[in-house]
């Protein structure tokens, strides 16, 4: 079934991603034909601080049900990992007297996913025990952090719990064109076909 998650409430998210998420069939990745256990949960832009108590709420309802969240934002996470480089009060320095596209080259050759951002979150994997991981702060860190390139990069280390991503936009699929990230509902160009939206899944 497919659902118009733009018309849905924050209150209606939050019930059905306990629900799926909680569920047996959801942890044990069944009925995803082999393909990674990847989810989007999209959500309408302007939704995005409702989504964020949501999320918070959710990582508490799902321990009091015994399942363990790896709560990643990648905001944070780009943050902590550009001072312990040594390099963010260089950035708030410099910020000034660069363009935005040269700020824009520094922080993408410094967070790219496939050499530091995904090490970094591969680390935190194999340090702690989890049942799902979520990821979010997508809409943060754009442009210099792309979601399809997290999740393109993320396949060969996240495959063995499910992940879901928090994603302010669409996730749309047609037959013409495959599967869309629109992020924010506007940008059409991230091209990612693995994921499943979290609300067509039913337990």
């Amino acid at each position: 079934m497919t659902r118009d998650t733009n018309t849905m409430t924050p209150r209606e998210r939050q019930d059905h991603l306990l629900e799926v998420v909680s569920s047996q069939r959801f942890l044990r990745k069944l009925g995803l034909g082999n393909e990674v256990p990847f989810f989007i949960c999209p959500f309408p832009a302007g939704d995005a601080v409702d989504m964020e108590q949501v999320r918070a709420q959710l990582v508490r309802q799902l321990a009091n049900r015994g399942v363990t969240v790896l709560d990643i934002n990648l905001y944070d996470l780009a943050i902590e990992m550009l001072r312990e480089r040594g390099i963010w009060d260089e950035l708030i320095a410099a910020e000034q007297g660069v363009t935005k596209d040269e700020l824009k080259e520094l922080l993408q050759n410094v967070l790219d996913p496939e050499t530091h951002l995904i090490p970094e979150i591969g680390k935190r994997l194999a340090s702690q025990s989890f049942d799902v991981l979520f990821l979010s702060g997508v809409g943060e860190v754009f442009p210099y952090i792309r979601s399809h390139n997290v999740l393109n990069n993320l396949q060969s280390t996240a495959k063995e719990k499910p992940t879901l991503m928090f994603f302010p936009g669409n996730y749309t699929h047609a037959l013409a064109s495959g599967a869309s990230l629109d992020l924010f509902g506007i940008l059409h160009d991230d091209k990612y076909y693995r994921a499943f939206n979290i609300f067509n899944y039913e337990v």
